[in-house]
Protein backbone atom coordinates (compact mmCIF):
# COMPACT_ATOMS: atom_id res chain seq x y z
CA UNK A 1 0.00 0.00 0.00
CA UNK A 2 0.88 3.77 -0.43
CA UNK A 3 1.85 5.22 3.18
CA UNK A 4 1.42 8.65 2.03
CA UNK A 5 -1.56 11.48 3.81
CA UNK A 6 -2.67 14.90 2.70
CA UNK A 7 -3.36 17.98 4.61
CA UNK A 8 -6.40 19.50 3.26
CA UNK A 9 -8.03 21.68 6.06
CA UNK A 10 -11.28 22.31 4.41
CA UNK A 11 -12.05 18.71 5.28
CA UNK A 12 -10.94 18.38 8.03
CA UNK A 13 -12.31 21.44 9.38
CA UNK A 14 -15.87 20.22 7.42
CA UNK A 15 -15.45 16.67 9.49
CA UNK A 16 -13.72 17.68 12.84
CA UNK A 17 -16.03 16.36 15.50
CA UNK A 18 -16.12 14.21 18.74
CA UNK A 19 -15.89 9.95 17.99
CA UNK A 20 -14.47 6.94 19.09
CA UNK A 21 -10.67 6.03 19.31
CA UNK A 22 -11.61 2.51 18.05
CA UNK A 23 -9.26 0.38 20.44
CA UNK A 24 -11.79 -2.42 20.55
CA UNK A 25 -15.77 -2.55 18.23
CA UNK A 26 -18.17 -2.07 20.10
CA UNK A 27 -16.19 0.46 22.46
CA UNK A 28 -15.85 0.30 26.30
CA UNK A 29 -18.76 2.64 26.28
CA UNK A 30 -21.09 -0.56 25.40
CA UNK A 31 -19.50 -2.74 28.29
CA UNK A 32 -21.81 -3.60 30.75
CA UNK A 33 -22.33 -5.08 34.31
CA UNK A 34 -24.66 -8.12 33.12
CA UNK A 35 -21.48 -9.56 31.66
CA UNK A 36 -19.76 -11.47 34.97
CA UNK A 37 -16.56 -13.33 36.41
CA UNK A 38 -18.75 -16.31 35.07
CA UNK A 39 -19.10 -14.89 31.43
CA UNK A 40 -15.18 -14.22 31.33
CA UNK A 41 -14.32 -17.75 32.75
CA UNK A 42 -16.49 -19.38 30.07
CA UNK A 43 -14.66 -17.62 26.88
CA UNK A 44 -11.41 -18.06 28.65
CA UNK A 45 -12.27 -21.83 28.65
CA UNK A 46 -13.24 -21.81 24.89
CA UNK A 47 -10.36 -19.94 23.24
CA UNK A 48 -8.24 -23.06 24.42
CA UNK A 49 -10.00 -24.75 21.96
CA UNK A 50 -7.48 -23.71 19.02
CA UNK A 51 -4.05 -25.75 19.89
CA UNK A 52 -1.26 -23.07 20.59
CA UNK A 53 -3.22 -19.84 20.28
CA UNK A 54 -1.05 -17.26 21.33
CA UNK A 55 -1.65 -14.60 24.35
CA UNK A 56 -1.28 -10.80 24.93
CA UNK A 57 -0.63 -9.76 28.42
CA UNK A 58 -0.98 -6.36 29.84
CA UNK A 59 0.25 -5.28 33.40
CA UNK A 60 -1.68 -1.78 34.40
CA UNK A 61 0.56 0.02 37.26
CA UNK A 62 -1.97 2.65 38.39
CA UNK A 63 0.56 4.78 40.62
CA UNK A 64 2.56 8.38 39.47
CA UNK A 65 5.03 9.92 41.30
CA UNK A 66 4.25 13.35 39.67
CA UNK A 67 0.48 14.32 38.63
CA UNK A 68 0.48 15.45 34.98
CA UNK A 69 -2.45 17.83 34.32
CA UNK A 70 -3.34 16.70 30.75
CA UNK A 71 -3.59 13.32 32.33
CA UNK A 72 -6.60 10.83 31.10
CA UNK A 73 -5.61 7.53 32.10
CA UNK A 74 -6.50 5.55 35.26
CA UNK A 75 -3.62 6.22 37.64
CA UNK A 76 -3.14 7.57 41.43
CA UNK A 77 -0.78 10.40 41.93
CA UNK A 78 1.77 9.84 44.90
CA UNK A 79 5.16 9.65 46.55
CA UNK A 80 4.35 6.87 48.87
CA UNK A 81 6.13 3.93 47.41
CA UNK A 82 4.69 1.80 49.83
CA UNK A 83 1.45 1.43 48.16
CA UNK A 84 2.86 -0.93 46.01
CA UNK A 85 3.54 -3.80 48.02
CA UNK A 86 -0.32 -3.78 48.65
CA UNK A 87 -1.01 -3.66 44.40
CA UNK A 88 1.60 -6.38 43.33
CA UNK A 89 1.23 -9.13 46.43
CA UNK A 90 -2.65 -8.96 44.87
CA UNK A 91 -1.51 -8.65 41.07
CA UNK A 92 1.04 -11.80 41.68
CA UNK A 93 -3.23 -13.96 42.70
CA UNK A 94 -4.35 -12.35 39.96
CA UNK A 95 -2.15 -13.58 37.87
CA UNK A 96 -2.22 -16.86 39.14
CA UNK A 97 -6.03 -17.21 39.15
CA UNK A 98 -5.85 -16.00 35.56
CA UNK A 99 -3.19 -18.30 34.33
CA UNK A 100 -5.16 -21.58 35.38
CA UNK A 101 -7.45 -20.76 32.86
CA UNK A 102 -5.39 -20.35 29.87
CA UNK A 103 -3.60 -23.80 28.81
CA UNK A 104 0.32 -23.11 29.81
CA UNK A 105 0.97 -24.03 26.43
CA UNK A 106 -0.10 -20.99 24.83
CA UNK A 107 2.93 -18.74 24.16
CA UNK A 108 2.93 -15.42 25.34
CA UNK A 109 3.92 -13.21 21.95
CA UNK A 110 3.15 -9.93 23.08
CA UNK A 111 3.24 -8.21 26.79
CA UNK A 112 2.77 -5.21 27.72
CA UNK A 113 3.33 -2.73 30.98
CA UNK A 114 1.02 0.55 31.22
CA UNK A 115 -0.17 3.21 33.70
CA UNK A 116 0.25 5.14 35.29
CA UNK A 117 4.05 4.73 35.46
CA UNK A 118 5.24 1.76 35.23
CA UNK A 119 8.82 2.63 36.02
CA UNK A 120 7.23 3.69 39.77
CA UNK A 121 7.82 -0.04 40.35
CA UNK A 122 11.68 -1.01 41.43
CA UNK A 123 13.52 -3.80 39.85
CA UNK A 124 13.76 -5.98 42.66
CA UNK A 125 9.37 -5.67 42.11
CA UNK A 126 9.78 -5.83 38.53
CA UNK A 127 11.63 -9.18 38.21
CA UNK A 128 9.68 -10.98 41.19
CA UNK A 129 6.45 -9.71 38.72
CA UNK A 130 8.05 -11.57 35.53
CA UNK A 131 8.99 -14.28 37.48
CA UNK A 132 5.49 -15.03 38.99
CA UNK A 133 4.23 -14.06 35.62
CA UNK A 134 6.28 -16.87 34.03
CA UNK A 135 5.23 -19.63 36.80
CA UNK A 136 1.99 -19.41 35.29
CA UNK A 137 2.23 -18.41 31.65
CA UNK A 138 4.54 -19.74 28.68
CA UNK A 139 6.38 -16.33 27.83
CA UNK A 140 8.98 -16.27 25.13
CA UNK A 141 12.76 -16.44 25.62
CA UNK A 142 14.25 -16.36 21.95
CA UNK A 143 13.27 -12.75 21.89
CA UNK A 144 10.88 -12.93 19.33
CA UNK A 145 7.94 -11.86 21.54
CA UNK A 146 6.67 -8.15 21.34
CA UNK A 147 7.72 -7.41 24.89
CA UNK A 148 7.43 -3.61 25.92
CA UNK A 149 7.29 -1.10 28.61
CA UNK A 150 5.85 2.64 29.19
CA UNK A 151 8.85 4.38 30.82
CA UNK A 152 8.58 8.19 31.99
CA UNK A 153 12.42 9.08 31.75
CA UNK A 154 12.07 10.86 35.22
CA UNK A 155 12.17 7.16 36.53
CA UNK A 156 14.91 5.94 34.95
CA UNK A 157 18.42 5.87 34.31
CA UNK A 158 20.78 3.67 31.88
CA UNK A 159 21.48 0.85 34.23
CA UNK A 160 17.64 0.71 35.27
CA UNK A 161 17.35 0.32 31.20
CA UNK A 162 19.58 -2.44 31.03
CA UNK A 163 17.83 -3.88 33.70
CA UNK A 164 14.70 -4.17 31.64
CA UNK A 165 16.02 -5.29 28.56
CA UNK A 166 17.60 -8.50 30.74
CA UNK A 167 14.41 -9.04 31.96
CA UNK A 168 12.96 -9.89 28.11
CA UNK A 169 11.39 -6.38 27.59
CA UNK A 170 12.50 -5.36 23.85
CA UNK A 171 10.65 -2.60 23.19
CA UNK A 172 10.05 1.21 24.68
CA UNK A 173 7.97 4.26 24.69
CA UNK A 174 8.83 7.47 26.09
CA UNK A 175 6.68 10.17 27.30
CA UNK A 176 7.75 13.33 26.75
CA UNK A 177 5.07 15.58 25.90
CA UNK A 178 6.31 18.66 24.54
CA UNK A 179 10.27 19.94 25.69
CA UNK A 180 9.07 23.95 25.94
CA UNK A 181 9.52 24.89 29.39
CA UNK A 182 6.44 26.76 29.56
CA UNK A 183 3.89 23.89 28.68
CA UNK A 184 5.73 21.77 30.86
CA UNK A 185 5.59 23.94 33.56
CA UNK A 186 1.65 24.80 32.91
CA UNK A 187 0.91 20.80 32.84
CA UNK A 188 3.21 20.01 35.40
CA UNK A 189 5.37 17.67 33.45
CA UNK A 190 8.80 19.30 34.04
CA UNK A 191 11.64 16.91 32.34
CA UNK A 192 15.15 17.65 30.73
CA UNK A 193 16.14 16.98 26.89
CA UNK A 194 19.14 15.28 28.54
CA UNK A 195 17.06 12.57 30.80
CA UNK A 196 15.05 12.15 27.38
CA UNK A 197 17.94 11.06 25.46
CA UNK A 198 19.89 9.63 28.04
CA UNK A 199 17.52 7.09 28.60
CA UNK A 200 16.65 6.55 24.62
CA UNK A 201 20.80 6.14 24.40
CA UNK A 202 20.90 3.73 26.91
CA UNK A 203 17.96 1.45 25.15
CA UNK A 204 19.55 1.67 22.08
CA UNK A 205 23.00 0.28 24.14
CA UNK A 206 20.91 -2.16 25.52
CA UNK A 207 19.32 -3.54 22.11
CA UNK A 208 15.96 -2.47 22.17
CA UNK A 209 14.02 -3.27 18.81
CA UNK A 210 11.84 -0.22 18.50
CA UNK A 211 11.70 3.00 20.38
CA UNK A 212 8.82 5.10 20.45
CA UNK A 213 8.72 8.79 21.43
CA UNK A 214 4.74 10.33 23.02
CA UNK A 215 4.06 13.90 22.29
CA UNK A 216 0.70 15.77 22.89
CA UNK A 217 -0.21 18.92 20.72
CA UNK A 218 -3.03 21.54 21.87
CA UNK A 219 -1.94 21.64 25.12
CA UNK A 220 -1.53 25.80 26.73
CA UNK A 221 1.17 27.72 25.47
CA UNK A 222 1.97 25.64 22.41
CA UNK A 223 2.59 27.34 19.08
CA UNK A 224 3.53 26.17 15.64
CA UNK A 225 6.96 27.84 15.91
CA UNK A 226 7.40 26.44 19.67
CA UNK A 227 5.70 22.64 19.14
CA UNK A 228 7.97 22.46 15.93
CA UNK A 229 11.38 23.35 17.63
CA UNK A 230 10.68 20.11 20.19
CA UNK A 231 9.74 17.92 16.93
CA UNK A 232 13.41 18.88 15.68
CA UNK A 233 15.17 18.01 18.87
CA UNK A 234 12.77 14.61 18.66
CA UNK A 235 13.70 13.86 14.73
CA UNK A 236 17.70 14.67 15.61
CA UNK A 237 17.65 11.28 17.63
CA UNK A 238 15.97 9.37 14.93
CA UNK A 239 13.41 7.76 17.35
CA UNK A 240 11.76 4.13 15.44
CA UNK A 241 7.94 5.41 16.00
CA UNK A 242 6.72 8.91 17.02
CA UNK A 243 2.92 9.60 18.48
CA UNK A 244 1.63 12.47 18.46
CA UNK A 245 -1.68 12.99 20.15
CA UNK A 246 -4.54 15.12 20.40
CA UNK A 247 -5.03 16.77 23.81
CA UNK A 248 -8.90 16.62 24.56
CA UNK A 249 -9.73 19.03 27.51
CA UNK A 250 -12.56 17.42 28.98
CA UNK A 251 -11.99 18.95 32.46
CA UNK A 252 -15.54 18.07 32.97
CA UNK A 253 -14.55 14.16 32.98
CA UNK A 254 -11.16 14.24 33.77
CA UNK A 255 -10.47 16.14 37.11
CA UNK A 256 -6.54 16.82 36.90
CA UNK A 257 -7.36 19.13 33.58
CA UNK A 258 -9.26 21.36 35.84
CA UNK A 259 -5.69 23.04 36.99
CA UNK A 260 -5.41 23.79 33.12
CA UNK A 261 -6.55 27.39 32.17
CA UNK A 262 -8.16 26.66 29.54
CA UNK A 263 -7.22 30.64 28.27
CA UNK A 264 -3.73 29.44 27.27
CA UNK A 265 -5.14 26.68 25.12
CA UNK A 266 -4.15 27.34 21.45
CA UNK A 267 -6.98 28.34 19.49
CA UNK A 268 -8.47 25.76 16.94
CA UNK A 269 -6.78 27.18 13.92
CA UNK A 270 -3.57 27.20 15.86
CA UNK A 271 -3.27 23.83 16.91
CA UNK A 272 -4.74 23.02 13.54
CA UNK A 273 -1.71 24.31 12.03
CA UNK A 274 0.14 22.78 14.63
CA UNK A 275 -1.16 19.62 13.23
CA UNK A 276 -0.35 20.45 9.73
CA UNK A 277 3.19 21.50 10.37
CA UNK A 278 3.85 18.31 12.50
CA UNK A 279 3.26 16.04 9.15
CA UNK A 280 5.22 18.31 7.20
CA UNK A 281 7.73 17.82 9.47
CA UNK A 282 7.78 14.38 9.92
CA UNK A 283 6.82 13.26 6.37
CA UNK A 284 9.91 15.15 5.12
CA UNK A 285 12.20 13.94 7.77
CA UNK A 286 11.16 10.33 5.95
CA UNK A 287 8.45 9.03 8.68
CA UNK A 288 5.16 7.56 7.44
CA UNK A 289 1.89 8.14 8.59
CA UNK A 290 0.58 4.73 10.49
CA UNK A 291 -2.73 5.94 11.23
CA UNK A 292 -4.53 7.45 14.44
CA UNK A 293 -1.78 9.79 15.68
CA UNK A 294 1.25 7.17 14.81
CA UNK A 295 4.05 7.82 12.78
CA UNK A 296 7.01 5.41 11.95
CA UNK A 297 10.36 4.74 10.04
CA UNK A 298 9.75 2.77 6.80
CA UNK A 299 11.50 0.17 8.24
CA UNK A 300 9.45 -0.16 11.54
CA UNK A 301 7.67 -3.22 12.13
CA UNK A 302 4.35 -1.38 11.77
CA UNK A 303 5.23 0.02 8.81
CA UNK A 304 6.12 -2.79 7.64
CA UNK A 305 3.13 -4.95 9.16
CA UNK A 306 0.86 -2.25 7.63
CA UNK A 307 2.63 -2.83 4.05
CA UNK A 308 1.65 -6.50 4.40
CA UNK A 309 -1.76 -6.06 5.60
CA UNK A 310 -1.25 -7.48 9.25
CA UNK A 311 -1.61 -4.37 11.20
CA UNK A 312 -3.85 -4.70 14.65
CA UNK A 313 -5.21 -2.09 16.62
CA UNK A 314 -6.29 -3.62 20.53
CA UNK A 315 -6.66 -1.13 23.45
CA UNK A 316 -2.52 -0.40 23.57
CA UNK A 317 -2.54 0.80 20.07
CA UNK A 318 -1.39 -0.60 17.45
CA UNK A 319 0.37 -4.04 17.15
CA UNK A 320 1.66 -6.74 15.14
CA UNK A 321 0.00 -9.98 16.80
CA UNK A 322 -3.14 -9.55 15.40
CA UNK A 323 -4.29 -13.15 16.90
CA UNK A 324 -4.00 -12.71 20.34
CA UNK A 325 -5.99 -13.11 23.24
CA UNK A 326 -5.82 -10.08 25.50
CA UNK A 327 -5.86 -10.82 29.10
CA UNK A 328 -5.59 -7.77 31.59
CA UNK A 329 -3.95 -7.64 34.45
CA UNK A 330 -4.66 -5.50 37.88
CA UNK A 331 -6.87 -2.46 38.30
CA UNK A 332 -9.07 -1.06 35.25
CA UNK A 333 -7.00 -2.97 32.57
CA UNK A 334 -9.37 -4.54 29.85
CA UNK A 335 -9.10 -8.24 27.91
CA UNK A 336 -10.20 -9.60 25.27
CA UNK A 337 -10.80 -12.74 25.26
CA UNK A 338 -12.49 -14.89 22.14
CA UNK A 339 -14.94 -12.48 20.76
CA UNK A 340 -15.67 -10.87 24.50
CA UNK A 341 -14.70 -7.83 26.13
CA UNK A 342 -14.24 -7.35 30.06
CA UNK A 343 -13.00 -4.63 32.73
CA UNK A 344 -11.23 -4.88 35.85
CA UNK A 345 -12.80 -2.88 38.53
CA UNK A 346 -11.53 0.83 38.83
CA UNK A 347 -10.60 1.43 42.50
CA UNK A 348 -7.61 -0.69 44.52
CA UNK A 349 -10.42 -1.27 47.54
CA UNK A 350 -12.83 -3.35 45.03
CA UNK A 351 -9.73 -4.81 43.44
CA UNK A 352 -8.31 -5.75 46.57
CA UNK A 353 -11.33 -7.20 48.06
CA UNK A 354 -11.91 -9.11 44.71
CA UNK A 355 -8.93 -10.50 44.52
CA UNK A 356 -8.81 -11.56 48.39
CA UNK A 357 -12.10 -13.21 48.07
CA UNK A 358 -11.32 -15.34 45.31
CA UNK A 359 -12.42 -13.56 42.77
CA UNK A 360 -11.33 -12.20 39.22
CA UNK A 361 -12.23 -8.87 39.57
CA UNK A 362 -14.32 -8.42 36.26
CA UNK A 363 -16.82 -5.98 36.77
CA UNK A 364 -18.08 -5.37 33.45
CA UNK A 365 -18.12 -6.45 29.81
CA UNK A 366 -19.71 -7.13 26.31
CA UNK A 367 -19.96 -10.83 24.29
CA UNK A 368 -20.00 -9.58 20.84
CA UNK A 369 -22.76 -10.67 18.78
CA UNK A 370 -22.57 -11.79 15.07
CA UNK A 371 -23.18 -8.56 13.81
CA UNK A 372 -20.55 -6.62 16.17
CA UNK A 373 -17.71 -9.20 14.75
CA UNK A 374 -18.61 -8.08 10.97
CA UNK A 375 -18.61 -4.61 11.85
CA UNK A 376 -15.42 -5.11 13.92
CA UNK A 377 -13.58 -6.42 10.68
CA UNK A 378 -14.86 -3.71 8.58
CA UNK A 379 -13.37 -0.65 10.74
CA UNK A 380 -10.16 -2.20 12.04
CA UNK A 381 -9.72 -3.15 8.59
CA UNK A 382 -10.33 0.21 7.27
CA UNK A 383 -8.51 1.96 10.23
CA UNK A 384 -5.09 -0.01 10.06
CA UNK A 385 -5.03 -0.41 6.24
CA UNK A 386 -7.42 2.24 4.96
CA UNK A 387 -8.62 -0.49 2.35
CA UNK A 388 -11.67 -2.91 2.53
CA UNK A 389 -11.57 -5.83 0.12
CA UNK A 390 -15.39 -6.33 -0.03
CA UNK A 391 -15.16 -9.78 -1.37
CA UNK A 392 -13.55 -11.26 1.23
CA UNK A 393 -15.65 -9.86 3.43
CA UNK A 394 -18.89 -11.07 1.88
CA UNK A 395 -17.12 -14.81 1.49
CA UNK A 396 -16.25 -14.75 4.93
CA UNK A 397 -19.41 -13.42 6.78
CA UNK A 398 -21.91 -14.42 4.20
CA UNK A 399 -23.56 -11.35 3.50
CA UNK A 400 -24.16 -9.19 0.43
CA UNK A 401 -22.11 -6.33 1.49
CA UNK A 402 -24.31 -3.56 -0.53
CA UNK A 403 -27.47 -4.96 0.66
CA UNK A 404 -26.66 -5.09 4.60
CA UNK A 405 -25.10 -1.87 4.58
CA UNK A 406 -27.53 -0.43 2.65
CA UNK A 407 -27.59 2.93 5.01
CA UNK A 408 -23.92 2.94 5.17
CA UNK A 409 -23.65 2.34 1.37
CA UNK A 410 -25.34 5.67 0.71
CA UNK A 411 -23.17 7.45 3.18
CA UNK A 412 -19.99 6.12 1.71
CA UNK A 413 -21.46 8.53 -1.36
CA UNK A 414 -21.10 11.61 0.51
CA UNK A 415 -17.63 10.82 1.80
CA UNK A 416 -16.48 9.98 -1.56
CA UNK A 417 -17.78 12.81 -2.96
CA UNK A 418 -15.91 14.98 -0.67
CA UNK A 419 -13.33 13.26 -1.69
CA UNK A 420 -12.24 11.57 1.38
CA UNK A 421 -12.34 7.80 -0.25
CA UNK A 422 -13.22 5.60 -3.79
CA UNK A 423 -15.51 2.87 -3.69
CA UNK A 424 -17.39 0.42 -5.57
CA UNK A 425 -18.41 -3.21 -4.96
CA UNK A 426 -15.10 -4.65 -4.82
CA UNK A 427 -13.59 -2.42 -2.23
CA UNK A 428 -13.51 0.84 -0.15
CA UNK A 429 -10.29 2.31 0.10
CA UNK A 430 -9.17 5.88 2.20
CA UNK A 431 -7.39 8.46 0.08
CA UNK A 432 -4.67 10.32 1.41
CA UNK A 433 -6.58 13.63 2.21
CA UNK A 434 -9.14 11.28 4.08
CA UNK A 435 -6.54 9.18 6.37
CA UNK A 436 -6.74 11.88 9.12
CA UNK A 437 -10.54 11.03 9.11
CA UNK A 438 -10.61 7.60 9.18
CA UNK A 439 -12.44 7.41 12.58
CA UNK A 440 -15.07 9.61 10.92
CA UNK A 441 -15.68 6.87 8.01
CA UNK A 442 -15.34 3.67 10.63
CA UNK A 443 -18.31 5.82 12.49
CA UNK A 444 -20.18 5.06 9.40
CA UNK A 445 -20.05 1.94 10.20
CA UNK A 446 -20.80 2.09 14.26
CA UNK A 447 -24.42 1.31 14.60
CA UNK A 448 -23.95 2.07 18.66
CA UNK A 449 -23.40 5.67 17.52
CA UNK A 450 -26.69 6.15 16.06
CA UNK A 451 -28.65 5.27 19.80
CA UNK A 452 -25.88 7.65 21.21
CA UNK A 453 -27.41 9.72 24.15
CA UNK A 454 -24.72 11.66 26.44
CA UNK A 455 -21.98 9.91 25.28
CA UNK A 456 -18.61 11.73 25.35
CA UNK A 457 -15.90 11.56 22.76
CA UNK A 458 -12.52 13.46 22.01
CA UNK A 459 -12.20 15.19 18.65
CA UNK A 460 -10.95 13.70 16.28
CA UNK A 461 -8.46 15.98 15.44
Amino acid sequence: MQQSIVFDIDLIRRYDQAGPRYTSYPTAVQFHPGFQESHYRDYAKHSNAIPGKPLSLYFHVPFCDTLCFYCACNKIATKDRSLTVPYLARLHREIAMQGLLFQHERPVTQLHFGGGTPTFLNMEQMRTLMQETAKYFQLVTDDSGEYSIEIDPREADPKRVAELRELGLNRMSLGVQDFNAKVQKAVNRIQSEDETFTVLEAARQAGFKSISIDLIYGLPHQSVDSFANTLDKIIAVAPDRISVFNYAHLPTIFKPQRRINEADLPPPPEKLAILQHTIQQLTSAGYVYIGMDHFARPNDELAIAQRQGTLYRNFQGYATQADCDLIGLGSTSISKVGDSYSQNVKTLEEYYALIDAGHLPVFRGIALTEDDKLRRTVIMQLLCHFTLNIPVIEETYQIRFKDYFAEEWSRLETLQEDGLLVFNDQRIDILPAGRLLARNICMTFDIYLRQAQGQRFSKVI
